[in-house]
Formats: structure tokens, C-alpha cells, sequence
């Protein structure tokens, strides 16, 4: 009878020396992780350090710029913001622009060229009234040479639209007729390629995962784009999803049509070349001609009147 208190006792001895030795060991293992994230920490670069090692455009420079033209973006007038924010949207909002910058690029391009031509008039002679009166001219120049910059690059994103529109009709074609949905064909397109229209794809397949319906997404690429053919697009193929028309048959009918309309304009421009080339030769390659057929001839005709002058 005495001997099982003892060996409960030996038993609940024997559990608190494990357990303690348990703890220690525990414990050292902590205190040794906590050493180690000390010393990644430590012999880490910091914040600071990650800063600095940029370098000296990035950090300073770039963000001083960005903050000089967003000030002097907030000093235009308001009633041209929405013009400007839908031509950046047409040109696909190079270098991520907001209206802000394109105004403060605008303002800056001003006082540039009109500090630098008026720097170069101060070399002349001119009086100074003329001289204000070329600087004013150089700073309305400069300030709208931004805007043509952005029609150009409007004028290019179309172009570029349209050229890859067939392409992107057929693909859409075969993906939906492989038995993709309209929207994953959409998104399938935009990861294949790196084009205009595979951005407008992209942005329409993610404006629709925010909460847009098809129909809102597809008209805003249209108001995005301006290009004729991608408004025929997107109202053949909200009007078939409307009336519950096959969109395959839709996209194949499309397609084909596309195809023909870009057929019919190379044979346009073919039709152009010759229009086109008239004045280089007439006023170019056609005067050059005659000065090396007709040009040793001139002296000998001119000695020639001049015998049959009186």
C-alpha cells in the first residue's frame, strides 16, 4: 500500500523535470530565432538605405518635375479639363498623363520656348516691342504644340485599332467558337497580344469584373477609341446580345466583313499612289529631267537668238 504513493510520486517528479527541461529548450530555441531575425535585421538595408541607393533622378528629380507640372496643371482654366481627359483617353494616356500634366507640360513647353527665343533675340539688334511681340508668338506656340504631340499620337492609336480589328475579330471567332464565352474570348485576346485593341479587350474585361455590365463596358471602349469600324462592332454585338442572336454566328459574320473592308481600302490607297505621286513628279523629278537633257542645249539655243536678234 505504500508503495503507490511513491510511484505517483516518482511519476509526477519525473513529469515536472521533463516538462522543465521541455521549457528550456523551448526558450533556447526562441531566444536563438529571435537572435537570428535580429541579425537578418540588422545586417539588412534598411528603408533609408534602399532610398538612397536609387538614384539621384529618381529620387529627386522625377518626383520635383511631376509635383511642378501638376501645380502649374491646377493653374488652367476648368472648361477645357473634360476636352483634354477625353483626348487622353483616345490616345491611350501616354506616359499615365493626367490632365494636370498634359497642362503643366503645356505651360511649361510655353515658358521654355518663349524664355529661349526671346534669350536669342536679346542677340540681335530688334526693337523691343518686336522682340515681346516674338516672344508672346513663341509662348502661344509652345503651348500648343503639346496638343498637336496628342492628336498625332490619336491619329497612330487609330490607326493601329483598326489595322488590328480584323485580327482580333477572327481570333474572337475561333476562341468563341471553341467554346469560350464572349468575355473569357475577350480576355483571352488581350493576354495573346500586345496591341491597342488588346488594351481596350483588357480594360473592357476588367472594367466588367468592377461591377460594369457588358453594355456600359463596351460603349465606353467605343467613346475610348472613336474608331467606326469598333462603334459597328459594339453595337452588332450589343444588339445581339440584346435579341439573343448567336454571338458566334455574329462574330463570324464580322470578321468577314472586316476582312472586306480592309481589302477595300489598300485597294484605295492603291488607287491614291498615283494621285499621290504626281506632285513629286511634276514639280520634283520632271524639272531635274530636263535641266540634265535640256541643259547643254541652252547655251548653243541661246547663241542661236542671239544670231537671228537684229
Amino acid at each position: 500500500m505504500t508503495t503507490l504513493p511513491v510511484i505517483l510520486f516518482g511519476f509526477l517528479v519525473g513529469g515536472a523535470v521533463l516538462a522543465f527541461l521541455l521549457g528550456l529548450r523551448t526558450f533556447a530555441r526562441a531566444q536563438n530565432v529571435d537572435q537570428d531575425r535580429m541579425y537578418f535585421v540588422s545586417t539588412g538595408p534598411t528603408l533609408e538605405e534602399v532610398e538612397m541607393s536609387r538614384p539621384f533622378r529618381e529620387r529627386v528629380l522625377r518626383p520635383a518635375l511631376v509635383a511642378f507640372l501638376g501645380y502649374l496643371g491646377r493653374l488652367a482654366p476648368q472648361r477645357n479639363l473634360e476636352i483634354l481627359q477625353h483626348r487622353l483617353e483616345l490616345a491611350g494616356r501616354p506616359h499615365n498623363w493626367t490632365v494636370a500634366d498634359l497642362t503643366g507640360v503645356r505651360v511649361a513647353t510655353a515658358i521654355v520656348l518663349a524664355l529661349l527665343l526671346f534669350s536669342l533675340l536679346l542677340l540681335g539688334d530688334l526693337p523691343l516691342a518686336s522682340r515681346l511681340l516674338f516672344t508672346i508668338a513663341a509662348g502661344f506656340l509652345g503651348y500648343y504644340l503639346p496638343l498637336l504631340w496628342l492628336s498625332s499620337r490619336i491619329q497612330q492609336r487609330q490607326k493601329e485599332i483598326l489595322f488590328a480589328l480584323p485580327d482580333g475579330l477572327d481570333m474572337l471567332n475561333i476562341c468563341v467558337g471553341a467554346g469560350l464565352g464572349f468575355d473569357a474570348a475577350l480576355s483571352r485576346v488581350g493576354e495573346r497580344w500586345n496591341t491597342a485593341l488588346a488594351q481596350e479587350f483588357n480594360r473592357v474585361v476588367a472594367e466588367m469584373r468592377l461591377g460594369k455590365t457588358r453594355r456600359q463596358a463596351l460603349l465606353a471602349m467605343a467613346e475610348r477609341t472613336e474608331v467606326p469600324d469598333v462603334d459597328n462592332f459594339v453595337a452588332t454585338i450589343l444588339q445581339a446580345d440584346q435579341l439573343g442572336v448567336s454571338i458566334a454566328k455574329v462574330l463570324r459574320t464580322q470578321a468577314e466583313h472586316m476582312r472586306i473592308k480592309r481589302r477595300q481600302r489598300a485597294e484605295e490607297l492603291a488607287r491614291q499612289a498615283a494621285i499621290k505621286l504626281l506632285f513629286p513628279l511634276v514639280f520634283l523629278i520632271f524639272p531635274s529631267m530636263l535641266v540634265v537633257l535640256l541643259g547643254p542645249a541652252i547655251p548653243q539655243l541661246l547663241r542661236t537668238l542671239g544670231d537671228i536678234a537684229p
